[in-house]
């Protein structure tokens, strides 16, 4: 990685995690949000942000060049639903759309990274700056979950890799057995609900990541605001997969978690065991 990172800032904690993180190695930060996406505070926090449509990649990949980047970050969310926009005029962002063959975040993910690659603009795995937040196996919270818990949570890791590995989503809402809901374009917080309206208090919710999960393509996470979908949801617990899923504030959540009862667990996918 050289001297200077350029980030690409989405919604959520990473963007400014990622630009603690580079510095404290020594790194000088540039910062292209994306409106409408990006905290509307990361320029108060973060010293010339410049901020760019969803749909400027032809902008935004010439402001990081213009400004010395060589190395790139995607750090936090975009909304699935700025893939369904119409055609943007720019030709880039046009290329990415033909050439992702399709709007899936993953595949539009894709077709970005290769844009700014062909621009000598190289996408870094993000995984050194998340290291501290992948959960170890076992149980995050004081709360043990039941016999009933520990069932539909490993029965929906099995059913969420599945759904995953096809793009369709990375979480699944279990409970009694059954698949209640499942992650589509509204993301993990309002599937969270979603499964918690249809089947009522003691849901199961589970996060993994692809078996073959390229880190710098819409990496699955957890946080603060996932627990509290939990809570409204009056669900009995939240899964992800163990050393692939970052949880962010995670002491806050746990905490959360714990004083309404709700188990947080981190599970091992054992075909990942030696």
């Amino acid at each position: 990685m050289g001297d200077r990172l350029g980030i690409i800032a989405g919604s959520g904690e990473f963007p400014l995690l990622a630009a603690a993180e580079a510095r404290r190695k020594g790194l000088d930060v540039v910062v292209a949000a994306i409106r409408d996406e990006a905290d509307p505070g990361l320029a108060a926090r973060i010293p010339g942000v410049e901020w760019f449509d969803v749909r400027d990649a032809a902008g935004l990949s010439a402001f990081l060049a213009g400004r010395g980047v060589r190395s790139v970050l995607l750090a936090g969310k975009i909304r699935p639903e700025a893939a369904l926009a119409a055609d943007p005029a720019d030709p880039a962002a046009r290329r990415i759309l033909e050439d992702a063959g399709g709007r899936s975040p993953s595949r539009l993910i894709a077709g970005l990274i290769r844009l700014l690659e062909a621009q000598g603009l190289r996408v870094e795995d993000p995984t050194p700056f998340l290291a501290p937040l992948f959960c170890p196996p076992g149980p995050l919270t004081r709360i043990p979950g039941s016999p009933a818990v520990a069932g539909d949570a490993a029965y929906g890791f099995r059913i969420a890799r599945v759904l995953a590995d096809e793009d369709i989503g990375q979480t699944v809402i279990v409970k009694a057995g059954m698949i209640i809901a499942v992650e589509g374009m509204e993301g993990t917080d309002r599937a969270i609900l979603r499964g918690g309206e249809l089947a009522g208090p003691g849901t199961v919710a589970v996060k993994v990541s692809r078996s073959s999960q390229d880190p710098r393509i819409d990496l699955p996470a957890v946080g603060l605001e996932t627990v509290r979908s939990l809570v409204a949801a009056r669900a009995a617990a939240l899964a992800v997969e163990a050393g692939r899923v970052p949880f962010f504030q995670r002491e806050e959540a746990v905490a959360l978690a714990e004083s309404r009862g709700i188990a947080l667990i981190a599970l091992p996918d054992t075909r990942r065991q030696p």
